[in-house]
């Protein structure tokens, strides 16, 4: 799998390789500020294309957890880590 940051390549596995080593993937974090309004967007989006109700409830569920953890923890923009070279 290819991430968007090169650094993920070592950190974010995929241990049963079901995901093919080509394919462009992209991760976002609780702390993300961003984050949890995306995933809302995307499971009302999947849902309008036919997706899967339970897979939209996941989602929803997960961006509601994303929410109660800024709360706790705070948020912040999405950065690059120092150093970071495209």
């Amino acid at each position: 799998m290819i991430h968007a940051r090169e650094d993920y390549t070592e950190r974010i596995q995929d241990s049963k390789n079901l995901i093919p080593e080509d394919e462009p993937v992209f991760l976002l974090r609780g702390q993300d500020a961003l984050a949890p309004s995306l995933l809302l967007d995307w499971a009302s989006r999947m849902r309008s294309l036919g997706g899967d109700p339970a897979m939209a409830d996941l989602v929803r569920a997960q961006a509601n957890r994303m929410i109660i953890w800024q709360n706790t923890n705070g948020v912040k923009v999405p950065d690059l880590p120092k150093g970071f070279k495209q």
